[in-house]
């Protein structure tokens, strides 16, 4: 059977739809329908249902999804090791993760592993826990960083590798600022919040205690970047917690203070990856890079 068929057919079954499949192969739609006929007609059966919206597997489709990743998985193995004869370790590896250890934590770690293998590259992509996840099941991703207490995704092992200290913080303008006693949650209900969007575990932690106090209505804003909190809370419009590798250049230059008030525990950062997926070398050598740099 043509691993190409195979390629085609696990693409599709991620994306959902012709179009986006084709643009994902760099394929002409047609060659991707053709690709599927042509490996329903060797396998006698129908592997996708078409509908107005999009395609969907049939139970067949279903059956032939976890032997057709393992296929490939077996495949990219032989390559890799045809190439990796001088013992050098080459690749791609595509890695999923929370903005703000995208723009603190990464950059050394890829810094230290282009020392070690020159020849590994690596592709950040700054996403929440859902869509690392959704990148991981979809073979989008072969890694990812989540930032949770908690990680139990089926198909998914999220092994903890650090912590990430948090911090709540506002500008040294503000009332908060000022206090010599620590604020309690009652008074930190009363103020606006500026947050990271949802799905980030420790913002919607802080968005559920500070609404499920009685009698109160904290200001809450929520933004899909990092900076967008911190600036709006250096400029006096209220408090952001985040983590404290972000804020700690504002913290130094005197343009954020922390905030004396309850204290929130450090966050676990997870490394994930894809149950059944075999991991390329290259991957492993990122993998490897990153538990020895965050764990200095």
């Amino acid at each position: 059977m043509d691993t190409r068929l195979l390629h085609t057919f696990t693409t599709l079954a991620r994306t959902g739809g012709f179009t986006s499949a084709a643009a994902e192969l760099h394929l002409a739609q047609s060659t991707v329908t053709v690709h599927i006929r042509t490996l329903e007609r060797e396998l006698g059966t129908r592997l996708f249902d078409r509908l107005p919206t999009g395609t969907l597997l049939t139970e067949s489709g279903r059956r032939l999804l976890e032997g057709a990743e393992e296929v490939l998985d077996a495949v990219a193995r032989l390559r890799a090791g045809g190439r990796e004869g001088d013992g050098a370790v080459r690749g791609r590896v595509r890695v999923g993760t929370p903005e703000s250890l995208c723009a603190t934590r990464l950059p050394g770690v890829i810094a230290a592993l282009r020392t070690r293998h020159p020849e590994v590259d690596v592709d950040l992509h700054a996403a929440g826990t859902a869509e690392c996840v959704a990148g991981l099941r979809g073979g989008r991703l072969d890694l990812a960083l989540l930032l949770e207490d908690e990680a139990d995704f089926p198909e998914i092992t999220a092994e903890p590798v650090a912590h990430e200290p948090l911090a709540l913080v506002c500008a040294p303008g503000h009332p908060l600022a000022a206090r010599k006693r620590p604020a309690g949650w009652a008074r930190l209900a009363r103020e606006s919040f500026f947050l990271l969007e949802q799905g980030c575990s420790y913002s919607d932690a802080l968005e559920r205690r500070l609404l499920a106090l009685p009698g109160t209505g904290p200001r809450l804003t929520r933004f899909g970047s990092v900076d967008a909190a911190r600036s709006c809370a250096a400029a006096g419009l209220g408090l952001t917690l985040l983590p404290l590798t972000t804020v700690a250049e504002y913290l130094e230059q005197g343009r954020l203070t922390r905030v004396p008030g309850p204290g929130f525990a450090d966050v676990p950062v997870r490394l994930a990856r894809h149950r059944r997926r075999w991991t390329a070398p290259a991957t492993e050598a990122f993998a490897t890079e990153l538990v020895r740099q965050l764990g200095t």
